[in-house]
């Protein structure tokens, strides 16, 4: 009898949770396309929505089943799923320049904002988490590369919060500059898709140059994506030895089987669907649209595990520091290209 009540419970928290991560979502989504909101996107205004909730009325523990859920497997299906984004083709074949100077993007803001971070003895966990959002592609790359870091879903969601706010202003600020630039069409885009954080900010920020550099920022910035493939596996290489440092054993870090799958996808999208097999425009329209959306729940999920105290005394300083990484980045690539 017991045995049996425990399930329901579990199944009602479980439901419920992720009818709650569903519903702010929707909100978020709503929110997202009121003028002025329209620039910070639905993760945003979704964590947003989250940490007030949170401050507000506390955790909702009778949904705590479901919220995890969605804040741990939902946003592993939304990175494998992510991967139909990247077409490794393109990359590969005509990328390859912009590739190099991705490499450079991401060794740059790793490095630079984790240099900040010790000079304003910032939280190394959040500023590297920022780091890689800066030098990879935003929020995505935070969600990914979490869990190899076991970094906490707290500074998950204030990394991802960050990284689409100040991406956001970027974009905005490019687009504000474009017309005072020497630069022609292309080199704005490759400047847009070089220095800009999340695929969103690239699009916002490159089309308004025109369909030509929209289609080379979206290409310097898929080249950024790509490598958050080797990245990954270097940070798991880290991770093993800085705990066999620490604790003098064999460390055991989780494999992050998500990133095979978002691999598998990159591969499916690249050379089966559109070649092999024909799909509509409107469904991989349907399929970008599902990707992003349970991101959105995902990240509603980190959301309310966030408190404003903690954000207060953790975020300023790592913020600084990848404020000024992304303002040298954009400095620095603009002059190269």
């Amino acid at each position: 009898m017991n045995t049996s009540l425990a399930k329901t419970k579990n199944a009602s928290s479980s439901i419920g949770g992720l009818g709650f991560t569903f519903i702010i979502a929707l909100i978020s989504f709503g929110l997202s396309k009121l003028p002025g909101l329209d620039h910070i996107g639905q993760l945003a205004c979704a964590i947003i929505i989250a940490v007030v909730y949170r401050q507000i009325w506390g955790y909702p523990e009778k949904f705590r089943t479901g919220i995890q859920f969605s804040a741990k497997r939902l946003l592993r299906i939304a990175i494998i799923l992510f991967g139909l984004k990247l077409n490794i083709d393109i990359v590969l074949h005509q990328g390859i320049g912009l590739l190099a100077r991705g490499v450079g993007t991401i060794v740059f803001s790793i490095l630079l904002t984790m240099l900040l971070a010790k000079l304003f003895k910032a939280n190394s966990s959040l500023s590297l988490l920022l780091g890689i959002g800066t030098g990879v592609c935003g929020a995505a790359a935070i969600a990914a590369v979490s869990p190899i870091l076991k970094a906490k879903e707290e500074d998950t969601a204030i990394g991802a919060g960050i990284i689409a706010f100040v991406g956001t202003i970027f974009a905005i600020t490019y687009t504000i500059l474009r017309p005072f630039l020497p630069l022609t069409d292309l080199q704005y885009g490759v400047w847009s898709g070089v220095g800009l954080h999340e695929i969103a900010h690239v699009a916002l920020a490159g089309a308004p140059a025109g369909p030509d550099a929209l289609a080379i920022a979206l290409l310097a910035k898929l080249g950024r994506v790509f490598l958050l493939v080797p990245l990954s596996f270097i940070l798991m290489y880290w991770m093993k030895r800085k705990n066999q440092v620490e604790s003098d054993s064999e460390a055991k870090i989780e494999f992050p089987w998500f990133l095979i799958g978002f691999i598998m996808m990159s591969l499916f999208g690249s050379y089966v669907l559109g070649h092999l097999i024909p799909v509509p425009t409107s469904v991989m329209n349907s399929i970008s649209f599902f990707t992003s959306f349970i991101l959105t729940m995902a990240m509603i999920g980190l959301g309310l595990n966030v408190r404003l105290s903690d954000l207060r005394t953790k975020a300023l300083r790592p913020l600084l520091a990848m404020a000024i990484t992304s303002v040298l980045l954009s400095v620095v690539t603009y002059f190269t290209i």
